[in-house]
């Protein structure tokens, strides 16, 4: 499978642009640990941008994610990424996070969503934006309230990372394809859909 495959199979069965744009946030986050790790950028970049692209359609657990995984299997795609992406869902008790790539996802997942809210709100958007700034906010409840701290604490302690590297390795990840998800500083110019 290309990448062009992986998105096509994501804008199939998925229309909230919020949500691509989660999943290409969070796909920007595993490829730069797989190149940080020395691991298969592309095998990892599949599960971080397919992780979410059965959700619009079946968002009830445990539909979410092993309707997706059906949807994977029948096309063919790796048991390994499969399992990455089950693996994400701390309900599916069956599938624990065992390997790096597991790991990874569910370290990157949740904090991709914070990051990309704490973005949201300043002028600058993701640039200048760092750990401490991102740490202040998960102190505030009612700020992204569905986003669950714990998972983003657990996350990096489940990856043997320090959580301030952590966060400051998922910005700069994201900061990469900025443009591509309209988190460029407010008034730059962003790119068509974005």
């Amino acid at each position: 499978m290309s990448r062009d495959d992986d998105l096509a199979l994501m804008h199939a069965y998925t229309t909230s642009d919020s949500l691509r744009k989660h999943m290409l946030a969070v796909e920007a986050c595993v490829r730069a640990y797989a190149r940080k790790f020395g691991e298969d950028e592309e095998k990892w970049g599949t599960v971080g941008l397919l992780h979410d692209f059965d959700y619009e359609r079946w968002p009830n657990p445990p539909d979410h994610p092993l309707q997706g995984s059906k949807i994977l299997a029948e096309r063919g795609y790796p048991d390994d990424i499969i399992y990455a992406i089950k693996s994400h869902a701390d309900y599916l008790t069956d599938c624990p996070r065992v390997s790096r790539l597991d790991k990874t996802l569910y370290a990157c997942d949740e904090l991709a969503g914070f990051i990309t809210a704490c973005a949201l709100v300043r002028p600058g958007r993701l640039e200048g934006l760092n750990a401490k700034s991102v740490r202040k906010k998960m102190k505030q409840p009612a700020f992204a309230a569905a986003v669950n701290r714990d998972d983003i604490v657990r996350g990096a302690e489940d990856l043997g990372v320090d959580l301030n590297e952590h966060i400051d390795f998922c910005i700069q990840a994201m900061q990469s394809i900025a443009e591509e998800f309209g988190l460029t500083p407010a008034g730059e110019k962003q790119t068509p859909g974005g």
